[in-house]
């Protein structure tokens, strides 16, 4: 009951109590107290709580099975995914964002210990933006998914990358560079020219893991 209520985004875990959601309230959600059972929440008898039925047919895995795929460890699969805006990671465990549940995350909990976590579609393994993340991870080249781009490729020409910033990244003007050693001085970890999480390949001109930044200049 509590998956689906939560794959639904009817209710939410704030600590050691569940919450209801804007979506929960609109549903017809309310808290009620009980003298023997204490707080909790009841439902309208017409909710929907089906699961939509290709969702109940697909196989999911967690985060440690997409990992063995990779040769990767949860703990670092997680962190992936974290990067790719699909989850966030909360005090115990990993949640997942509006992202994620666009490529198939659901939300779940372990039933022993109430820490939460994330199941993924099994087709995620055939996801562009997690194999290409995953190859710049480990130093492998990923392909292009658009090879011939003669306007990206006219640009590269044009603005070579031979200004070299305080913290050694090569960017391509002096502008570039004030904006690189700003973030340096900072002590903001960045990152110059990091392709977008999406399928086309969109560089932003840095980008800054705290917080999911893309800075384009």
């Amino acid at each position: 009951m509590f998956i689906i209520l939560v794959s639904k985004g009817l209710i939410e875990k704030k600590g050691e109590f569940w919450s209801l959601t804007n979506l929960g309230v609109d549903a017809g959600g309310k808290f009620k107290t009980s003298a023997q059972y204490g707080k909790y929440i009841t439902w309208p008898e017409n909710i929907d709580l089906k699961l939509d039925k290709n969702t109940e047919k697909k196989v999911f895995l967690t985060t440690t099975a997409i990992g063995k795929k990779y040769n990767i460890s949860a703990k670092k699969m997680n962190f992936i995914l974290s990067e790719l805006g699909w989850v966030y990671k909360v005090m115990k465990g990993w949640k997942t964002t509006p992202q994620g549940i666009q490529h198939g995350g659901l939300q779940d909990e372990d039933k022993r210990t109430g820490i939460p976590y994330v199941r993924w579609p099994e087709m995620i393994l055939k996801s562009n933006i997690l194999n290409n993340t995953i190859k710049d991870i480990q130093g492998e080249k990923a392909p292009s998914s658009d090879p011939v781009n003669t306007q990206d490729n006219d640009f590269r020409e044009k603005f070579k990358v031979e200004h070299r910033a305080t913290d050694g990244h090569f960017v391509r003007s002096k502008a570039e560079m004030l904006i690189d050693n700003w973030l340096y001085m900072a002590e903001i970890v960045h990152s110059y020219e990091r392709k977008l999480p999406i399928e086309e390949d969109v560089y932003s001109d840095f980008y800054i893991p705290t917080g999911k930044v893309y800075i384009e200049y």
